[in-house]
């Protein structure tokens, strides 16, 4: 049975609609439901509304749930709509009358609310550790390679000397600046809205600090309206975030697609990372650059779509809301993906020495020429022009 059902079925048609992807989303939130409702059920036995004995049932029975999700055993009908529901079925048919009771306090809008909470605590903790990682693969790149020339280059045109350690570090800089943004993201989400009901409280003496302290919230998170209010603000600035992270791999990727042309072959992938042609025999594709150059359109694209649903709703809660969840879930395995496979990227990564020697032609120096020309007191504007006539005489132009 349906947490909100009373009496009469739902028409299937209808069901169908309303739950959308929601039964197979929910896999996703079953742990993090399952602790909150823990804390949940722990509270209520502190403030009288469970006895000792109902409350250890439920704490055993939540557990058993996250045992049997662990092993992938634990499901979710489409009947059910989503996890919450399936958890709560589960206890009712497991222990009865205390299963009926792990409600009380909260609506379905501030558990939703809780579980997804925890979940985009849990994946943005994930998305720090692994750009971390993935910073220190960029470290040990550079130290392999990081002292070997190549051209720098403005409108895709060669421009000025660089070295791979400076392209290295550009994206280590840029992935340190996606750690601040991360964590600003953690700061923002880390407040509880468990006991704010659906977003105008509970009328029970709940103890929403126990709550806090339970799950590891930094903070509560007070008015109940604005709990539901938050819904989709969030989400939106966490996939802002993470289309950040998206917008340096993208830029990443765009490079390496380039230097790793074969009439160019400053960098080489491995034969493992490159795919192949179903009717041309000779062709080793960057498949992987590709796709991670266009993953940061999927994550932009979820970012709006949860903007724009979220925009235009009156203050509380609307079934609109329960639509950026898809997002957030499909945002995050993306990025974390994306994250990984930049990773192992960096850690495969081969600079061809003798291409990037090759590639440093002359031209390259003729701002460094026009410099030593100023050291010597000519005005820089002159020097530069003494320069220029240079290149002209050679009938190459070069654009800044």
């Amino acid at each position: 049975m349906k947490l909100w059902q009373k009496t009469k079925q739902l028409d299937k048609e209808i069901e169908k609609f309303t739950v959308g992807q929601d039964y197979i989303l929910d896999k996703e939130l079953v742990y993090f439901d399952c602790i909150a409702s823990k804390a949940h059920a722990a509270m209520l036995g502190k403030i009288g509304i469970l006895s000792e004995n109902e409350t250890k049932e439920l704490l055993h029975g939540l557990e058993k749930i996250i045992e049997l999700d662990k092993k992938g055993k634990f499901s979710i009908a489409l009947e059910d709509e989503d996890c919450h529901t399936a958890i709560e079925n589960y206890l009712i048919d497991r222990i009865g009358d205390a299963g009926k009771k792990i409600h009380t306090g909260r609506s379905r809008n501030d558990q939703v609310l809780t579980a997804v909470r925890l979940y985009c605590k849990a994946q943005l903790q994930n998305c720090l550790n692994m750009t971390e990682a993935t910073i220190n693969h960029i470290d040990d790149f550079t130290k392999t390679f990081g002292e070997i020339p190549m051209p720098g280059y403005t409108h895709t045109r060669k421009a000025m000397p660089s070295s791979v350690g400076m392209w290295a570090g550009a994206f280590k800089d840029a992935f340190s600046d996606d750690l601040d943004l991360i964590k600003a993201a953690v700061k923002l989400v880390d407040q509880n809205p468990l006991g704010t009901g659906a977003g105008y409280g509970i009328p029970l003496p709940l103890d929403r600090e126990m709550t806090t302290t339970e799950l590891g919230f930094a903070r509560i998170q007070e008015n109940p309206i604005y709990a539901q209010n938050s819904r989709g603000k969030f989400e939106s600035f966490i996939l802002s975030v993470l289309s950040q992270v998206m917008l340096d791999i993208n830029k990443l990727a765009s490079d390496l697609v380039l230097f790793t042309l074969p009439s160019m072959a400053y960098f080489i992938l491995p034969e493992e990372f490159l795919t192949g042609s179903s009717i041309m025999p000779q062709k080793k594709n960057p498949d992987v650059l590709e796709l991670l150059r266009g993953k940061y359109h999927e994550i932009f694209a979820y970012e709006i779509q949860v903007r724009n649903t979220s925009v235009n709703l009156i203050s509380g809660y609307h079934r609109d809301i329960q639509l950026t969840k898809e997002a957030v879930i499909r945002g995050f395995s993306a990025v974390l993906d994306s994250i990984h496979v930049t990773g192992l990227i960096f850690q495969n990564l081969k600079v061809i020495e003798e291409n990037c020697e090759v590639a440093m032609t002359d031209e390259l120096f003729a701002a460094e020429k026009a410099y030593q020309l100023v050291k010597q007191g000519i005005p820089f504007r002159d020097a530069y022009r003494e320069i220029g006539k240079q290149y002209e005489k050679s009938k190459v132009l070069y654009y800044e």
